[in-house]
């Protein structure tokens, strides 16, 4: 098996990548009649993602990490809107969502697609603090105004979140380095996968062509900043919302915008 002609084909229409899925692809759950392939329903994934829980763990996470302008405003953001709303608020964005994967699944694996200071992944790395993570970034210098220090950084920031599993970091294109790691990888899946790279229309497609046929099933995949770019939202209607390989879920009306998805088959 051989990831950059199993994974992805061109679209007659677009000529945008496609994923193209692998047979007999690992599910999240096991064979036996204790631990049976179960994944959550869209609406639960929803419903962890805009729970207290899920925001009371994110700011904590939040306080553990680097400051940064970006983190500070995070902290102030949820601190503010539970005193405000209390029970009430229901709100979710792509680190709550995160924490809701992370949570439901008890994932051993995590692919992130654009990693920049790791706030994303010491998220999931906080809450299965045993699972695998994988980035992939280039570690541009003051992306979108901020310090992007780069992979040593990112490590620090795991383990001050309380993350103890093993970490792979590989810098460069995603479109190029990540192909050429899975195929070397033949046998790695992910449960749970963030796509928030490249945010072009051919950046994202080519990630999502090349990451999607690692989801195991029962896998997530959650993507961010569908309200700040709405030229992203016709790619995921045309890979994940029109595939009924997943049923989905997705929070816009404050925020960035997110989406999530949970592969329900092969």
């Amino acid at each position: 098996m051989t990831l950059p002609s199993d994974s992805a084909t061109a679209d007659g229409a677009s000529g945008s990548p496609r994923p193209r899925y692998l047979a007999e692809t690992p599910a999240t759950g096991g064979a036996g009649p204790l631990d049976p392939f179960f994944p959550p329903t869209a609406q639960t994934l929803g419903a962890a993602a805009m729970s207290e829980e899920a925001a009371a763990f994110v700011a904590g996470v939040l306080k553990k990490l680097s400051p940064s302008e970006e983190q500070r405003a995070g902290e102030f953001f949820y601190a503010w809107a539970q005193a405000k709303y209390g029970k009430f608020w229901r709100y979710a964005d792509g680190l709550t969502a995160l924490w809701a994967a992370a949570t439901l699944l008890q994932p051993s694996s995590y692919l992130e697609i654009g990693v920049c200071r790791g706030r994303s992944a010491a998220v999931l790395g906080a809450a299965r603090p045993q699972c695998a993570i994988y980035g992939f970034d280039l570690w541009i210098e003051n992306y979108a105004g901020s310090p992007n220090p780069g992979p040593g950084f990112v490590r620090k920031e795991l383990t001050a979140a309380g993350h103890e599993g093993d970490v792979v970091l590989e810098s460069g294109d995603s479109r190029v380095i990540l192909p050429a790691y899975l195929d070397q990888h033949p046998g790695l899946f992910f449960d749970v996968i963030t796509v928030d790279g490249d945010k072009s229309v051919e950046g994202v497609a080519a990630d999502y062509a090349n990451a999607l046929p690692r989801l195991k099933l029962g896998g997530i995949v959650i993507t961010d900043d569908l309200s700040l770019f709405p030229e992203l939202r016709p790619i995921w209607d045309d890979v994940i919302e029109r595939d009924d390989r997943y049923v989905s879920w997705e929070f816009i009306d404050a925020g960035f915008g997110v989406a999530a998805a949970i592969r329900v088959r092969q």
